[in-house]
């Protein structure tokens, strides 16, 4: 009976996060856009804090970065320096995000830049192109949801199941309260996987080498694997050109959901407070890619090196601290999933929906709380299921599409020339680009084909709009200083 300790902590984390969830949107409209897409722009700097730092946070630190460092080696380290890149860009960019959506009313980014644009065509189709990115993100999660359910259950839950578990969990909590439950259960969720990874960390390291120092680990890794030490990394497949850009195209994308997450801030000094200590618990990361070195040696014939974590505390670890990477890596999972699950819903109906068929904002608030059902049965469950590729992998094709809109936010935030014709040129070209270069001709000379979608998609758009017309003075003003209105009304600045 003992043996299933681990998998009932588990499993326990689940009836946990629908109370949480259920009970974050009690006291506040979830009919409306506003309260069930944003939270009512209610939530304080800790909630603020932990939601986007445990939606950045996923399947991957748990699961997918320990495999890529058993596979791999220092390749895994790019997450760590891509999430330190986001979060000076949720710095920078998030209170003024913030400060526009309070002012006008934006609740999606999409939103914002129709507005900006004068284009509600563009906003569409930045929500459809974006939302490939969002919708790999969720499905990394809900994988990695099902792996979890499946390893400490010793099998008896299989992968099918799990995604089902998993995202009818979600449902229930996500319908319920929208952008607050994510907030309320991403807070347990960040707290529950900080404490964990340390623990596991530190457990695996005393366990691997007798005490807390993790230096002969990487001694014995020099002597005997050094490739795992170097790019292009053990496999060979981890080039210099390739690891850089991945960690560009990464700092470039900025996330829907991400967007979202700022929106529910109580004000922007709230928000610059919470997202200026996002590096620190960024941390979480190193102890549990040091498990994966660890793993090399450990689990060297490991069949499936996401769950190489996992099956060392199964396998070695004390019932009660297996128990807890479980839940913490099942929290870990939904706390990412279901800010892309509820990102996607939410700019659908607003920006494609809403435009396309004329609805009011009414039943558009309550088409968008229904719509997260057929995006988890229809899109999400069945490529889950499937299981295509890696986490990592799939995460980063995600990327090369949400960082196409890129040109895009330079136009809301820096340059007024930009024109609603270039960027949807430009967005268009990338989109192309980045999938041919994903799936046809595979990253070619090992560039990441979201970079190669942005060296098509950038020119594009500056080009085109140089030759056509700027948005309204009215619409610049809103947007920009009066210096920057002078620049975007002469062509030749």
């Amino acid at each position: 009976m003992s043996q299933y300790v681990p998998f009932i902590i588990t499993a326990s984390y689940l009836l946990i996060a629908i109370i949480i969830g259920w009970g974050a949107g009690r006291g506040h409209n979830m009919r409306t856009v506003e309260g069930w897409g944003a939270g009512g722009r209610s939530m304080n700097s800790i909630v603020v804090y932990l939601l986007v730092a445990a939606g950045g946070v996923s399947a991957y630190t748990f699961m997918g970065s320990p495999g890529w460092a058993h596979d791999k080696g220092v390749p895994a380290l790019y997450v760590v320096v891509y999430l330190a890149y986001m979060a000076i860009v949720a710095w920078y960019i998030g209170p003024k995000v913030w400060n526009l959506g309070a002012k006008y009313g934006h609740v999606t980014q999409s939103t914002a830049i129709a507005d900006r644009y004068e284009s509600k065509l563009l906003g569409g189709l930045t929500a459809i192109v974006g939302s490939v990115g969002g919708l790999a993100f969720a499905v990394i999660q809900t994988i990695g949801a099902a792996y979890i359910l499946n390893v400490m259950s010793f099998g008896l839950i299989p992968t099918w199941l799990g995604v089902i578990i998993a995202l009818s969990v979600i449902a229930i909590y996500l319908y319920r309260s929208g952008l607050r439950a994510i907030g309320f259960t991403n807070a347990f969720q960040g707290a529950l996987m900080f404490v964990v990874a340390w623990m596991v960390g530190l457990w695996a390291v005393n366990w691997f080498t007798g005490g807390f120092n993790a230096a002969p680990i990487f001694e014995r890794l020099r002597a005997e694997a050094p490739e795992f030490l170097t790019l292009p990394g053990a496999l060979d497949d981890m080039s210099y050109a390739f690891w850089t850009t991945s960690i560009l195209i990464s700092f470039f994308s900025i996330w829907q959901s991400h967007w979202i997450a700022w929106m529910g801030a109580k004000s922007a000094r709230s928000l610059k407070r919470a997202v200026t200590y996002l590096p620190l618990y960024y941390l979480v990361l190193i102890p549990m890619i040091v498990v994966g070195f660890i793993g090399i040696f450990a689990y060297p014939d490991i069949a499936n090196s996401d769950q190489v974590a996992i099956q060392m505390a199964v396998d070695n670890m004390p019932i009660i601290v297996a128990g807890l990477l479980g839940a913490g890596t099942l929290a870990a999972s939904m706390s990412s999933s279901e800010p892309n699950i509820h990102a996607t819903a939410l700019t659908y109906s607003k920006d494609v929906i809403q435009p396309l068929f004329k609805l009011s904002d009414e039943r558009t608030g309550k088409l968008t709380r229904w719509l997260i059902f057929p995006i988890m049965a229809l899109i999400i469950a069945p490529i889950s299921i499937m299981e295509p590729a890696s986490l990592v992998y799939i995460l980063l094709i995600g990327y090369g599409f949400t960082g196409q809109a890129f040109a895009i936010m330079v136009g809301i935030f820096f340059w007024p020339r930009a024109t609603a014709a270039g960027a949807i040129v430009g967005l268009v070209a990338g989109a192309v680009v980045t999938t041919l270069f994903s799936f046809v001709f595979v990253h070619p000379l090992g560039i990441h084909a979201g970079i190669w979608g942005l060296a098509v998609n950038i020119p594009c758009f500056i080009i085109v709009s140089l030759l056509t017309k700027p948005v309204s003075k009215e619409t610049l003003a809103r947007f920009f200083s009066a210096d920057e209105k002078t620049a975007a009304e002469d062509p030749a600045r």
